[in-house]
């Protein structure tokens, strides 16, 4: 007899299409809890792929440092406002469009992601490398994600009155590593 209700693992993102990336063996907690969130997000909103606004939300919900870069007062509250609104209107014009600003070679390699969060990816890598601190941290991926003025997230963040120059600018000064 099967059982009434489904396993949680029946629901796992490989099954919605969503595969997991060979990258993600890689990747320090922070950064896995930020990439399991986002898949979770991706699920539940019936997106295609990863994309830079749901790395951009998971960030803001799970690292306490990439929160801090932001600054105290109304401006995460606002933010995260517009990030829950695209399952409920905000972000529907972007299902069934994939996230690539044609700005970052199309990375193969992380499926489940838009070519660009796939990018973004890999750029919180190499700038992890670069300082030689460990593995990647959610503030080298929120670097990563703000570089690109193309990107998904940051055309929220502008929604919300958030420059992301001065966010690239915070994040790249010598004492954000």
């Amino acid at each position: 007899m099967q059982p009434r209700i489904p396993r949680q693992q029946d629901h796992e993102p490989q099954q919605q299409g969503i595969h997991r990336s060979d990258g993600d063996a890689g990747l320090g907690a922070g950064l896995a809890e930020v990439v399991a969130g986002a898949r979770r997000r991706v699920v539940r909103d019936g997106d295609r792929q990863i994309d830079t606004a749901h790395l951009l939300h998971s960030l803001l919900e799970s690292d306490a440092e990439v929160r801090a870069v932001f600054g105290e007062g109304p401006r995460i509250a606002r933010l995260l406002g517009y990030l829950v609104q695209r399952s409920i209107g905000y972000g529907l014009r972007w299902q069934g469009a994939v996230e690539d600003s044609g700005d970052v070679p199309v990375v193969t390699a992380a499926a489940g992601f838009s070519p660009l969060a796939a990018g973004c990816m890999e750029y919180a890598h190499e700038r992890a490398a670069r300082a030689g601190e460990g593995p990647a941290r959610g503030t080298d991926l929120l670097a990563a994600i703000v570089a690109d003025p193309e990107a998904r997230a940051v055309e929220v963040l502008r929604h919300a009155g958030i420059d992301p120059g001065e966010l690239l600018t915070r994040l790249e000064a010598p004492s954000s590593r």
